[in-house]
């Protein structure tokens, strides 16, 4: 290993026990989560066919659908432990010296360990307490699902603790495990004084720790569920089972349904063509115009973030067809992930957004309503990011592109008018009521599984089973996030902390106008660090309570934080999506810091209009 660090852990026959270990822990999850979601699928497009074409509702559906998703959520975090594909913030730890990234990446290892060891008996007592409750229509034992918690957990410490030893070093992890128990004694003994601090002591646990775990580069789920953890067992009496109870409610809610099934969507977009097609259909309109394919590229992102739900899917989907002909045509890779990333931003609440779908679980706000007053706010934006594109590239020669014929522009709308469909028929499906927000990604799926079938020719029936356990994995790390930042706001909430907050901010200068610029920096500066759905978890039911106290349209305001995390989330140095996007592009990340001032000063514009004329929002509510 660089840096002179030292040996591996385990000799060389022990590295192959380790191996096998895994693909023991592979068996036992990848084929399980890829056939439940199958099920999830089938049992949820069941339930629409039933009501809307038969007319007879199944009324077990969703009971035997939130049975499934809880095992489904539990084996993705295990896939996504074993893959190391848990959310992390990894800025310091790429820029630090070999030996000092060798210790972060064995602290982000180390940690959830300790975590897991902790939660994982408190994790079968909440079991055992929720399996004398039976479910109300399938008369089974409530046990069954909760199980999936111990047996995840216990699962995710296995690939943790295989992880962590073929790191390779032994003694930097065995110093580390020692010096997490150490401070763990040490917040023990000092817990009669932690407890007669009061809500101070929520600085050190909620402020202090997470900030170092997050910046440590501990996946983000890990670094919540650690610092919940350590103030309910140093600065209070609450039994730890707690904290697993309060996890199982935030990934049990049943909108989160929804989640892995647009996820799977978004994978399948780019599988069967569809992504491709759309761009190829803007490109024949645009391509010959002066900045014609950046117009494309926010046109792209525009309609595909409307299916995906998942920034990373989107880009995914997008910048393969698209940036090497830009790169071709001499655009400036610089310029391009830099509008790659403010189009990330852009389109944070064109629905089906992931992230609109939590404000909903987590506040009672309606879904319809989201997904309607999520359009012009991205159109807005999109606009204004559409004048620095016009700005910027009003010079550019196009003499040597040639402009598409009617008949060409015509064969290409041909083929891509499937994948231009889809958005509309996913919300059309939502708001005319024939499957909730839950279902409707089911009606997606089947209609791009059919599209790629029978127009596009191109299901790739090898590469599906991939698909489905990717899906799997990005579901359950983004549930995992969902479950430990659920139990860090109950924590909060149960502190008095909430209260506090609530007179502080309503006690603030400027009524609804300061509280709204508050609430503009705070969900920047959060979102320069925590990916939305976590934010919005932790922060939505202390603050949306004001909002609504001040006179605040909900609808109004949850589209005001959720642009303010998208600048905060692809915002450089700190956000995280700017390097996802990099990355996506292959574009080295400095060369974006210059072009991407001027993208986010437009979309910060567009922002405090969309503050301030709540019109842009709630408009078409009405209507």
């Amino acid at each position: 290993m660089p840096g002179g660090l030292d040996a591996a852990l385990a000799p060389p026959a022990a590295r192959g026990w380790l191996a096998a270990i895994e693909r023991g822990l592979a068996l036992v999850t990848e084929v399980p989560a890829a056939l439940l979601l199958l099920a999830e699928t089938l049992v949820l497009l069941a339930g629409v066919v039933s009501r809307y074409v038969l007319h007879q509702p199944l009324v077990w559906t969703d009971e035997l659908a939130s049975f499934m998703f809880i095992w489904l959520a539990m084996l993705g975090a295990v896939i996504a432990v074993r893959r190391g594909g848990h959310m992390r913030m990894t800025t310091l730890a790429t820029r630090a010296p070999p030996a000092v990234r060798a210790a972060l990446e064995a602290l982000a290892l180390a940690v959830p360990v300790v975590l897991l060891a902790a939660i994982v008996l408190p994790a079968i007592e909440h079991t055992l307490s929720e399996a004398v409750i039976r479910t109300p229509y399938l008369d089974i034992s409530v046990g069954w699902r909760v199980a999936a918690l111990p047996t995840g957990i216990a699962l995710m410490l296995a690939a943790s603790v295989v992880r962590l030893l073929r790191l390779g070093q032994g003694a930097l992890c065995l110093k580390l495990l020692v010096a997490l128990a150490v401070a763990g004694g040490l917040l023990a003994v000092a817990g009669p004084s932690l407890r007669a601090l009061g809500n101070l002591n929520l600085v050190l646990f909620f402020v202090v720790i997470v900030f170092a775990a997050v910046f440590s580069g501990v996946p983000i789920a890990f670094s919540f569920g650690i610092a919940t953890l350590a103030y309910l067992a140093f600065a209070t009496s609450t039994p730890l089972s707690v904290l697993v109870s309060r996890i199982d409610e935030g990934m049990s809610h049943l909108i989160l349904l929804a989640v892995p099934l647009f996820v799977l969507l978004g994978y399948l977009m780019e599988m069967t063509g569809m992504a491709r097609a759309m761009i190829g259909f803007l490109a024949s309109l645009l391509g010959h115009v002066k900045g014609g394919l950046s117009y494309v590229l926010l046109g792209a992102m525009y309609l595909v973030s409307g299916i995906s739900g998942s920034k990373a899917a989107d880009m995914a989907a997008i910048t393969p067809a698209l940036f090497p002909e830009m790169k071709r045509r001499g655009y400036e890779p610089g310029d391009l992930v830099a509008l790659l990333s403010t189009s990330g931003a852009m389109s944070e609440t064109i629905p089906p957004s992931l992230v609109l779908i939590t404000i909903g679980s987590v506040t009672g706000v309606s879904i319809a309503a989201l997904f309607t007053g999520g359009l012009l706010p991205a159109l807005l934006l999109a606009l204004a990011l559409a004048a620095v594109v016009a700005w910027r590239y009003r010079h550019e020669d196009t003499s040597g592109v040639p402009r598409q014929g009617a008949r060409a522009i015509g064969r290409l709308a041909m083929v891509a008018l499937p994948a231009l469909g889809l958005p509309f028929i996913i919300r059309a499906a939502v708001v005319e009521g024939v499957a909730t927000a839950t279902e409707v990604s089911t009606v997606g799926i089947v209609y791009c599984v059919l599209a790629g079938l029978l127009f596009y020719r191109r299901f790739d029936w090898r590469r599906a089973w991939d698909v489905l356990i990717d899906t799997a994995a990005l579901s359950g790390a983004i549930l995992l996030i969902i479950g430990t930042a659920t139990a860090m706001g109950w924590a909060l909430i149960q502190s008095g902390f909430s209260r506090q907050l609530a007179e502080w901010m309503v006690a603030m200068p400027g009524g609804h106008t300061g509280f709204l610029l508050v609430s503009i920096v705070a969900f920047v500066i959060l979102g320069s660090v925590l990916e939305g759905i976590p934010a919005i978890v932790l922060l939505a039911p202390l603050l949306f309570p004001i909002a609504r106290r001040l006179g605040i349209h909900e609808v109004h305001y949850s589209m005001v934080v959720v642009i303010a995390m998208g600048i905060g989330l692809f915002t450089p140095p700190f956000g995280v999506g700017y390097y996802t996007a990099c990355a996506m592009g292959e574009v080295d990340p400095d060369r974006g810091m210059r072009p991407i001032a001027g993208y986010m000063l437009a979309i910060f514009a567009g922002l405090l209009a969309l503050a301030f004329v709540p019109w842009f929002s709630i408009g078409f509510l009405a209507q």
